[in-house]
């Protein structure tokens, strides 16, 4: 209620609360599950994850802290497993396919919509978009079918989460190693070693460096977004940007190759492993192996692109 706060922030909140909330049911369900045979490790993680994520912002750094050390300890020792898992049989998902058709793509569409209208037209996160965006396709898919229950949709948040495991924390504790390792000075110690070998000036050769230095950090931490806060203090910044180059170009296209990292590394998490994972691939890289070659052409033509045009 506090005024001084804006609207977008405090949907935002919001949008956390329903996540933690979820995570926390997550939780429970799993603790409830006899079947699951790590029920309570998998518990504690999810519950204590639901917990910092909805009530972080009221609770003291030191208390998130050592929620974050106890939820990873059963991750640690692989004590997070799914538990029973209700999906619709075959049968069930053919005539519903037969009843419903191609709309099906409709929901799915509305979340991409709405975060391009919040992010393209209002001051507030697309992410309070997607979640607008979630909220009509459940109304949709309850239309569509009156199987399509609040319960449906919160066991399926479940089944996903667990299907994923620790690994949906991986892009959260990146971003924070990238804004820790910013604040260590990690930029002015690549900046010094950079210095010993790019000559001063040569805008061409910094650009180069800069590009690969993102592609690898950015397999490092998993995320270009945590990388590129690093590699522009030490690298983009004093070898390129210092000497007149477009920095609104350069970052864009500079934060685009780092995400040819992102093609090519497991740290990536939400991209190379989930689906893995969700489509129960028996090769662990195979997403990786299919984007190798992709991931490299880009490679040379971004870093290309901001040579020619900086």
């Amino acid at each position: 209620m506090d005024s001084t706060i804006s609207l977008g922030d405090k949907l935002l909140e919001i949008v956390y609360i329903i996540i933690g909330l979820i995570t926390f049911y997550a939780g429970v369900k799993n603790l409830l599950d006899k079947e699951n045979p790590s029920r309570i490790g998998t518990a504690i993680f999810w519950c204590f994850f639901g917990v910092a994520c909805a009530f972080g912002r009221w609770m003291p750094p030191e208390v998130t802290g050592i929620l974050v050390v106890i939820m990873v300890i059963p991750a640690i020792f692989k004590r997070v497993k799914p538990g029973k898992q209700e999906t619709a049989s075959k049968e069930y998902s053919k005539a519903q396919f037969k009843k419903i058709g191609m709309k099906i793509f409709v929901p799915a569409l509305c979340m991409g919509v709405m975060a391009l209208v919040f992010a393209l037209f209002t001051n507030i996160s697309s992410l309070v978009g997607i979640t607008v965006g979630v909220i009509i396709a459940m109304i949709l898919l309850m239309c569509y079918s009156k199987d399509n229950k609040p319960k449906v949709f919160l066991d399926d948040s479940e089944r996903f989460l667990s299907m994923m495991g620790p690994l949906c924390l991986l892009p959260q504790l990146l971003a924070c190693l990238g804004g820790i390792f910013t604040a260590a000075g990690v930029g002015e110690v690549i900046s010094k070693i950079i210095g010993m070998i790019v000559p001063a000036g040569n805008v061409n050769l910094g650009i180069v460096v800069f590009g690969i230095g993102m592609v690898v950090f950015t397999a490092i931490m998993g995320n270009a977004f945590a990388a590129i806060t690093v590699m522009t203090v030490g690298i983009g910044a004093p070898f390129v940007l210092a000497y007149g180059a477009d920095p609104i170009l350069i970052g864009a296209v500079a934060l685009t190759t780092g995400y040819c990292g992102t093609l090519l590394t497991p740290m990536a998490a939400n991209f190379n492993i989930v689906p893995v994972a969700i489509l129960d691939m028996k090769d662990r890289f195979g997403v990786i192996k299919n984007q190798i070659v992709v991931a490299l052409i880009m490679i040379v033509v971004q870093i290309a692109y901001m040579i020619i045009f900086k």
